[in-house]
């Protein structure tokens, strides 16, 4: 996982569609089953998961490797435990660091997680 920084979060809308946009990890990995991606209060990201947790994340890697993991979301305003998934290079687009307005951590908890490489491919359940 610490070379998969980049996943399309796919969340579902209030109209039930499905909403896909890439997310950054920002290097911030020591995958015990949780993905962390900062956004803002007032982003599409945030309402869909307010109405609807039940997420999936796809990414793609070196060698042919794809992974999805399917999970729920979880929305954290605590500045703590912000602070402890903040990397500097955040500061690009929250320039306050987490006392930035209506910054938000979203934390997906890993359900399912499927992957494929090659001719291999496997499926771990979390629950």
């Amino acid at each position: 996982m610490a070379n998969l920084d980049y996943a399309l979060l796919t969340t579902r809308t209030s109209w039930g569609q499905l909403s896909t946009r890439p997310m950054s990890n920002n290097g911030d990995v020591n995958y015990d089953g949780n993905s962390y991606y900062f956004t803002f209060e007032q982003s599409r990201t945030v309402s869909d998961i307010t109405e609807d947790p039940h997420v999936s994340l796809g990414f793609t890697g070196s060698k042919g490797l794809f992974l999805t993991i399917v999970g729920r979301a979880h929305l954290i305003r605590h500045k703590p435990t912000m602070q402890q998934h903040w990397v500097p290079s955040l500061n690009q687009w929250f320039p306050q660091g987490v006392d930035t307005p209506g910054v938000v951590l979203v934390r997906v908890e890993a359900k399912r997680i499927k992957y494929w490489q090659n001719e291999d491919e496997g499926e771990l359940h979390m629950e």
